[in-house]
């Protein structure tokens, strides 16, 4: 873009630009719409920062030094995290690679700015035993609440709990589920995962009867007496929001006694760790997740380890103090 364009004329540009850029990662990447949306909320505050104001921005102004700055500045004042950090420069990779492949700049900055070192965390999960005692406790309060007031959301919450911790099935992926993904059966799930993709997944025989319980239940009451397609739903019969799910996990967890983090991810972790400690196979866990490659399903093998270690620790002779 040439330099003497006036403010106006640059400020349309970048608008246009962006806009442009966001159909890209949607139409072309197929990115999920909270991704987008993290997209484009990374790139305005990268632009604000980067010409003090959306007038100034322009591509071929940036350089490396202004892209190390800019992380200095969002890890110092912003207070994140080295993975979030990532995550947005993540964000900017993908945008300087647009802005090459389409000649809006000469070359590709973000190749020479690595990402910032993360420590390794496993992922959280449920013991087994403490998940049984949760979903045992949660069939007892479906059967106190037949009847009651409280029978729809007792029936509704215990099956999302079900569901995320049987099927492994993102947040995203639950609250997008309409009635119509199930197979006649209900015994096996379309769902559609990151960037549109969908899979298979078979529904364990406690998990299908109890979604067949709930859609007999939200016949009988009503619940859904609208065009609404999904499976979640609220007492008004609209989908359910994800906000909504979040809240009710943690609260189900609380309840069931989960300490630490406690959210519809630590499910989808239980899920997977369960089965590999029960032998499955690495590459169908990943088949199961919606995982694109095998390296992601990989942290898992930790858990497992870490579990190995604990039993060896309790139970081998030398650990116990033999000879």
């Amino acid at each position: 873009m040439p330099d003497h364009v006036t403010k106006v004329e640059t400020f349309s540009y970048i608008c246009d630009m962006l806009d442009e850029f966001i159909r890209y990662i949607e139409r072309e990447k197929r990115f999920s719409p909270l991704t987008v949306r993290n997209y484009r909320k990374d790139i305005e505050r990268f632009t604000e920062w980067a010409g003090s104001s959306w007038d100034d921005f322009r591509p071929d102004h940036i350089t490396r030094d202004t892209v190390r700055r800019w992380i200095v500045w969002r890890t110092e004042t912003g207070h994140i995290t080295s993975a979030s950090m990532n995550r947005e420069v993540s964000t900017l990779r993908t945008l300087f690679r647009w802005l090459l492949a389409t000649g809006r700049t000469r070359c590709d900055i973000m190749k020479a700015i690595p990402s910032l070192r993360t420590s390794k965390r496993l992922p959280a999960f449920v013991p087994e035993s403490r998940m049984e005692q949760i979903l045992a406790d949660e069939r007892e309060e479906d059967k106190a609440s037949e009847g009651s007031d409280r029978e729809f959301e007792e029936h509704r919450n215990s099956l999302i709990v079900l569901m995320l911790y049987t099927l492994g099935i993102r947040l995203a992926e639950l609250t997008g589920i309409d009635r119509d993904d199930l197979s006649d059966d209900c015994r096996l799930l379309k769902v559609r995962g990151k960037g549109d993709k969908e899979r298979v997944v078979p529904i364990v025989e406690t998990t299908r009867r109890k979604i067949m319980d709930y859609l007999t239940l939200i016949e009988r009451q009503k619940i859904c007496n609208s065009d609404e397609k999904a499976l979640i739903l609220t007492r008004k019969g609209k989908r359910i929001s994800r906000s909504t799910v979040y809240r009710i996990v943690r609260q189900e967890l609380t309840r069931g006694g989960v300490q630490g983090k406690k959210s519809p991810h630590v499910l989808r972790h239980t899920f997977a760790t369960h089965l590999l400690n029960g032998g499955a196979d690495m590459r169908e866990i990943q088949e199961l997740l919606g995982h694109a490659s095998l390296k992601a399903t990989e942290v898992y093998t930790h858990n497992s380890i870490a579990r190995l270690k604990e039993i060896y620790s309790k139970a081998h002779p030398r650990e116990r103090g033999g000879e």
